[in-house]
């Protein structure tokens, strides 16, 4: 009798700290049709299960109303989108992980520039789903002065639809909201971490 021998290879990197894992057979034990038949139907099973869950996700564009969201900061305190609007324009980032090698370069030029942002009348908020104490920790390894958010369910990552990957891949996206609370500008680049930041001053500054 023929067996399908369940062995993996795990593809990760800060993916995998995020706790999304995209698992792929790395054997099987059939003959050359059978298993490009059996890879088909699961490659089609799997495909339609990732385009109806991204159906449920929210997806927001230029033009459109930011998803209000309240979440909590490094220190507990729960902070809400909609109490900038009226005061300030927000750069909203989501990114995928404290301390991994991309976030941290991501997050310290936000820092760099940050006083860029504060004259231009922007907030900078970096979303993740990493607690408090790790945000609390990663702000002060690297005397981040803008506000992290714990959004450890991702529910406010859902609703902006900040993923990659057909939904599988927490993103390195970031909207800029005007203070209307109206989204004006939206970069989606997980491999230019740094490039997010000239992207939304350039915005900022018009």
């Amino acid at each position: 009798m023929k067996v399908f021998n369940h062995q993996y290879s795990v593809i990760s990197s800060e993916v995998r700290a995020e706790k999304s894992i995209w698992v792929i057979p790395r054997f099987l034990h059939f003959g050359q049709n059978e298993g490009l038949m059996i890879l088909l139907i699961l490659s089609m099973g799997f495909t339609a299960c990732k385009t109806e869950e991204k159906q449920e996700m929210g997806k927001v564009n230029i033009g459109d109303t930011a998803p209000d969201f309240e979440l909590k900061d490094k220190d507990g305190n729960k902070v809400k989108l909609s109490s900038f609007r009226g005061e300030k324009s927000v750069v909203v980032y989501f990114y995928p992980k404290d301390e991994t090698p991309g976030c941290t370069a991501q997050a310290c030029s936000f820092r760099d520039s940050y006083e860029d942002f504060k004259e231009a009348g922007a907030e900078v908020i970096g979303i993740s789903s990493d607690g408090t104490s790790s945000h609390s920790g990663f702000a002060e390894n690297h005397r981040l002065p803008f506000i992290l958010l714990s959004d450890p369910i991702g529910k406010a990552r859902k609703a902006y639809g900040a993923y990659d990957l057909f939904g599988m891949i927490p993103g390195r996206v970031t909207f800029v909201i005007d203070k209307q609370g109206k989204i004006i500008h939206k970069f989606d680049s997980q491999l230019s971490p740094t490039k997010h930041i000239q992207e939304s001053l350039n915005i900022l500054k018009k």
